[in-house]
């Protein structure tokens, strides 16, 4: 029973991928037939193309890349940082100043928009990858996530030790904290990897250049105002979708591992 359920729980899951390539693989009308063919057709290749020929995908992917590892890995170590501080050091208004951290996830994203649009403008940053680059290197979720998981792994024993040892904040968290918790921040990386590869409000703000779109903000340029080509659009979001689930094979097993050694070390 639940093989079965876990079965049908991978059906339901992997469903809307296989559909988007079949669609991919066809054309509008047969997208929209009835019933619906469930097939993939022959024209991956020659809507592929014209993908890479009506918008520039390959520098596209390559901004995505860049934004999206980034973000990954700028969230991965900053916020261990801070959710370190908030963890281990003592210092006035530390507790205070979490609770504003949290309290700033209960605001919904849009609300920054034009705030963040102001700041990026004064800063002549619009239409470059730094403005969607920056502003994510650190979340609040990530420093809420590492502070939880630093104060449930780190022991203080194992800090005031390695003080007595001579070593300086920063040494310990380097070498003692980061290595112990380097599984959560490998799974938070990965988060702000996916999240800055799907991002696609903010980039269609603050970016005008073709030459500086991610793979989301081309995918929408693959379209028109008017009507909509199905087989054109779902190739190129099939191709924007390969290399998470490339990313995800070579990954995923090493992600599932690390979580596994954590939660042991914890």
């Amino acid at each position: 029973m639940v093989y079965a359920v876990l079965g049908v729980m991978v059906v339901l899951s992997v469903f809307p991928l296989y559909w988007m390539f079949v669609v991919a693989t066809t054309d509008s009308a047969t997208a929209t037939s009835l019933p619906p063919h469930v097939l993939p057709g022959g024209n991956f290749l020659y809507l592929a193309g014209l993908v890479f020929d009506t918008v520039p995908f390959v520098q596209a992917l390559l901004n995505s890349v860049v934004v999206a590892t980034s973000i990954g890995v700028g969230q991965a170590l900053l916020c261990a940082l801070a959710g370190f501080a908030f963890a281990k050091l003592s210092f006035r208004g530390r507790n205070t100043l979490f609770l504003i951290v949290v309290l700033t996830m209960t605001v919904p994203a849009q609300l920054s928009v034009v705030p963040q649009y102001l700041i990026m403008s004064r800063l002549n940053w619009v239409d470059t990858l730094q403005a969607l680059i920056v502003p994510g290197l650190v979340s609040a979720f990530g420093i809420f996530w590492m502070r939880q998981h630093i104060v449930g792994t780190i022991d203080d024993d194992l800090m005031n030790a390695a003080r007595v040892d001579g070593a300086t904040t920063w040494q310990i968290f380097w070498r003692i904290a980061f290595p112990l918790v380097r599984p959560a921040a490998l799974v938070l990386g990965l988060f702000g990897f996916v999240n800055a590869w799907n991002d696609f409000l903010w980039p269609f703000i603050v970016l005008k250049s073709p030459e500086r779109y991610t793979v989301q903000i081309a995918i929408k340029a693959l379209q028109n105002n008017r009507d909509i080509d199905l087989g054109l659009a779902m190739s190129g979001s099939f191709l924007a979708t390969l290399p998470l689930l490339v990313l995800f094979v070579f990954i995923g097993r090493r992600l599932v591992q690390g979580i596994m050694e954590g939660a042991f070390k914890g």
